[in-house]
Order: C-alpha cells, then sequence, then structure tokens
C-alpha cells in the first residue's frame, strides 16, 4: 500500500491556525463596522459661582446669562451653577473665595476689592479720564490695562483668572430726599458708595459708608443712610429705591466707566482642556455684547415706569458738581499715586489710552441729543 501524501493534502498546523483566525478576525470586523459607535460618556465638570449681587437684581441675570452660554456651547462638558451673593460668602468677600478654591468662580466688579489696593478702583472708580465704560474695555485689552491689573492680583496673591465684560452706562450721582442744587448740599450727609468713589463723596463733604446693593434701602429705609447712589434704573427699581425716596439726580462722574468682572479659580482654569478655556473667552465676549443690548432695553423700560408710575423725579447733576468731582478726583489722584507705585502705573496708562481715544470719539461722533430734540421735541415747561 502506498502512503497517502499528507503534507501534500493537510496544511500544516501553524498554517491551518493562522487561516482559522484570519476568518474569524475578518467576520468580526464586519460585524462590527454594520453597529454604530457607542461612546462613553464623561461626566460634566461642575464648577459652583457665587454672584455679588441678590437674587432679584438684574446684574445677577447678567451673571446666570454668561453661565448659560458656557453651559450650553460646551455641550454640557461644562456646568457653571450661580449661587446669589451672600449664599456661601458676602459680597465683598467674593475675591478671596475664588483664589482659595472656597468657590470655583464668581461675578463681580473690581472696585469691590478696592480695599486690597486702591489702583483696582481704576477700572470702576472716576471718569478714566473722559472714556467711556466700553472705551475703558479697549484700554484693558488693547492698551495695557489687563496685564497691569494682572500684576496687581499676582501682588496682592491672589491665585485668579480675570476677565472683564459688560460696559455699565453712566451711573447716577444717586437718590436724595431733595434735589441737590450745589457742591455745599452734601456736606454732612450719610451716603453710600464704594471704590474710590468713596473719596469722591468725602471730598463733597460726605459721610460715606461703603454696602453692598442688598443692604442700601433697608438702611436708607432706618435712617442709617440720608442718599446713595447704585447703579441703574433696573437694579435701582429692583431694590426698591424708589420706596425710599422719590428724587433720583442723573450723570456723575463718580463711576462713569464702570464694568463686570468674571473670576475662575486659576487652578481650576489652568487644567482644563484648552477648548473650554476658549468658550469661557468667547462667552465673555459673547456675553458683554448681550449684556449691553439689554440694559439699553431693561434700562430704559423701567426710568419710564419710575417717572410715569412710581412718582420719582429725575433731575440732571448741575454741572458745577460736575466739575466739582473732576476737581477732587484731580486730588485723589495725586494722593495716590504718590502712595501706591501701581495706582501711578495704572492711572498714567489709562491717561495716555484716553488721550489718544477719547479724543478720536470726542471728535468723532454726533451729538444724539440734537437729532433726538429734533424727532422728539422737549415739553414746553
Amino acid at each position: 500500500m502506498k502512503k497517502k501524501n499528507v503534507d501534500a493534502q493537510t496544511p500544516e498546523p501553524s498554517r491551518r491556525d493562522f487561516l482559522k483566525k484570519a476568518a474569524v478576525g475578518a467576520a468580526a470586523a464586519g460585524a462590527a463596522a454594520a453597529l454604530p459607535t457607542i461612546h462613553v460618556a464623561q461626566a460634566p465638570i461642575v464648577w459652583r459661582w457665587q454672584s455679588t449681587w441678590p437674587t432679584k437684581d438684574i446684574f445677577h441675570e447678567y451673571a446666570l446669562d454668561y453661565a448659560k452660554k458656557v453651559n450650553e456651547m460646551s455641550g454640557g462638558r461644562l456646568k457653571i451653577e450661580v449661587l446669589p451673593a451672600g449664599a456661601v460668602v458676602k459680597a465683598f468677600d467674593l475675591l478671596d473665595a475664588v483664589s482659595k478654591g472656597t468657590l470655583d468662580g464668581g461675578h463681580g466688579v473690581v472696585a469691590y476689592w478696592y480695599g486690597k489696593n486702591s489702583a483696582l478702583a481704576l477700572w470702576g472708580s472716576g471718569p478714566a479720564c473722559g472714556m467711556g465704560p466700553n472705551m475703558v474695555l479697549a484700554w484693558h485689552y488693547y492698551g495695557g490695562g489687563k496685564q497691569i491689573l494682572d500684576e496687581i492680583y499676582k501682588q496682592l496673591n491672589m491665585d485668579v483668572v480675570s476677565y472683564l465684560y459688560g460696559p455699565m452706562p453712566t451711573q447716577p450721582l444717586g437718590w436724595f430726599k431733595k434735589p441737590i442744587a450745589k457742591a455745599e448740599d452734601f456736606k454732612g450727609l450719610k451716603f453710600r458708595t464704594v471704590g474710590l468713589s468713596i473719596d469722591i463723596f468725602t471730598g463733597l463733604g460726605a459721610a460715606v459708608n461703603a454696602l453692598p446693593g442688598a443692604e442700601i434701602v433697608p438702611a436708607m429705609d432706618r435712617g442709617l443712610l440720608d442718599a446713595a447712589e447704585f447703579n441703574n434704573a433696573s437694579s435701582d427699581r429692583a431694590l426698591g429705591f424708589p420706596d425710599v425716596s422719590k428724587v433720583c439726580m442723573l450723570q456723575s462722574f463718580h463711576q462713569s466707566g464702570e464694568q463686570f468682572e468674571i473670576l475662575f479659580n486659576k487652578k481650576k482654569y489652568d487644567v482644563l482642556p484648552e477648548d473650554l478655556k476658549n468658550i469661557l473667552w468667547y462667552a465673555v465676549q459673547a456675553s458683554s455684547a448681550e449684556m449691553s443690548w439689554k440694559a439699553i432695553d431693561r434700562y430704559s423700560q423701567d426710568y419710564k415706569e419710575m417717572k410715569e408710575k412710581q412718582g420719582v423725579k429725575f433731575y440732571k447733576t448741575p454741572d458745577a458738581i460736575l466739575k466739582r468731582q473732576l476737581e477732587i478726583w484731580d486730588g485723589v489722584v495725586a494722593k495716590k499715586s504718590s502712595e501706591n507705585p501701581m495706582f501711578k502705573k495704572g492711572f498714567e496708562s489709562q491717561k495716555a489710552f484716553a488721550e489718544r481715544a477719547g479724543r478720536w470719539e470726542s471728535d468723532t461722533l454726533a451729538d444724539y441729543r440734537i437729532a433726538l430734540n429734533h424727532f422728539f421735541p422737549p415739553k414746553k415747561g
């Protein structure tokens, strides 16, 4: 009997195993290609924030607007939860809480940290060398202001990332028991303000008390304050100013170029992926524009409501008082500059930008009051 040629008819074991595994692998690959890709969802990063504003204030609404943009643009990967003032810390303690990590971030104003370094008030108090709030933001981002603010925070050992946004319209001189006709009317007046505005009103002769927004009207109601300023028609109305005063003086240089500040704890910020950092920054820019538009709509509505339905009388602050504010401010700048190198550095930077940009704007823009009076002539008497 002839021996069969086994090698010619049967594959070698190693070759047979290879072919079998290849066939199984191909079948598995085909099956996998036919199935949808399954992504494992990552838990969102949740940040706890606090604003420096009471819930009813439109400023807290601005903080919520920013958080909403971040939450939606991040597709749920980053979620900011915003609490009102006092929920975790007092309004004036926000900066420290964010720096220490007690809070992951917050929404406030730079002028609230004035007590830590007087230079911080340059981003909220005073006439800003004739610049409006949007121009102050231009100085901050394009004229060197941001670098100076970051340097101040570094000197204070504040472990934060700061973004400024949201130009605030010129703030009223304040709410009074009767119209203010001359600078001398401030002498002995118990008055509320914050930041370097304290120095301006003290220079006018007022006895100044710095209080957060939610505490102002109760203090006026109890007679602890004779008069006060806060910010705008919507905030003032929501906080109840028309319930304790019927006289509001419009136009002032004590806070004519202020803006909001968005804060992040730097350690939490630094570990974010680059795309989420970009979302935080672009949300700042988008919120700045939206806040400006919303302010025009809402402030004008509440201004009209207070005039027509709540009996509030609005008066223009006399030019003599405005000029006196500027004279006092000159003295404040000279004193603070001699005491604080960072104040001197910040003010000189701000002034250099204002000389160029402010003059351009003043020479370029038309006087809108001329057109306004043309279409809506003032009522006689």
